[in-house]
């Protein structure tokens, strides 16, 4: 696999899944379905308020938390590589009868895609991992903001990116030093599943992240480490109080996400 073509490859690993986390029970689009709120309470306080807030949500997948958001009062637009994930989305939306809007695009080309600017602009969960280029990322959000608008962003840490798929040792590089390119067996939300799909991604400190907003006019407004997951995505877990998930053996040695704030200075970039 070359690095040059992560697009491409990774367009159709997502595309894979969309079917296989439809039907898993990690996404549960019957609850969904019902009226489940899929954004964890984390992410919520970080939001604040969105009623009537317009969201532009980076790397939304199928769109359940697009669409739970726009449940809540926002005015949401969704983006996501995968064609097949924005069709879905779409679907939803309209069974839903919501007024969300999603258009599949990369990251990078979504100002060729999308005109408007909007208060918030949201990402989460395994989104970065995706992206070569931070700065470039980061020029996006900054571009999409609206003059004091406010990004929200929560990821998972990258002390869990440098560990073994098990967390038996430490088997990655912390910083970006190139890229990932490896075969995956499932996926996070079926780890039995018989698919194997191909990927590329990369590891981001957290320098890389400050940084890359700093310098493209994000002050920096709140940041906090966590040591549990929201998710049950990893190997060797325990959920030790309902919804928050550790790696069993490593307890709450190691932090396995962060959430920062930033809000756009009122200058133009």
């Amino acid at each position: 696999m070359k690095a040059e073509n992560y697009l491409e490859i990774n367009k159709q690993a997502w595309n894979n899944q969309v079917p296989v986390h439809l039907d898993s029970d990690f996404y549960n689009m019957d609850g969904f379905l019902k009226g489940k709120n899929s954004v964890p309470k984390i992410d919520l306080e970080l939001l604040g308020n969105i009623v009537g807030k317009s969201i532009l949500h980076l790397q939304c997948h199928f769109g359940q938390d697009t669409l739970s958001l726009a449940r809540l009062g926002g005015k949401c637009t969704g983006i996501d590589l995968s064609d097949k994930a924005i069709e879905k989305a779409k679907e939803l939306n309209k069974q839903l009868k919501l007024d969300a809007k999603f258009i599949c695009a990369d990251v990078y080309d979504t100002p060729n895609h999308l005109k408007e600017q909007f208060d918030i602009v949201y990402t989460s969960y395994g989104a970065i991992g995706w992206l070569p280029d931070l700065d470039k990322w980061a020029k996006v959000i900054s571009h999409f903001l609206k003059p004091n608008g406010k990004l929200v962003f929560v990821e998972f840490h990258p002390v869990i990116w440098m560990f073994d798929d098990n967390f038996t040792k430490i088997q990655y590089h912390y910083h970006n030093e190139k890229a990932i390119a490896e075969e995956q067996s499932g996926t996070y939300a079926e780890k039995d599943t018989d698919i194997k799909t191909d990927y590329i991604g990369w590891n981001h400190s957290l320098a890389e992240v400050f940084q890359a907003l700093l310098n493209n006019g994000l002050q920096i407004e709140s940041f906090e480490e966590y040591d549990y997951s929201n998710y049950n995505c990893f190997n060797e877990t325990v959920e030790f109080e309902p919804g928050k998930f550790r790696i069993k053996h490593l307890e709450n040695k190691i932090p396995m996400m962060y959430s920062l704030t930033a809000i756009k200075n009122n200058f133009i970039f």
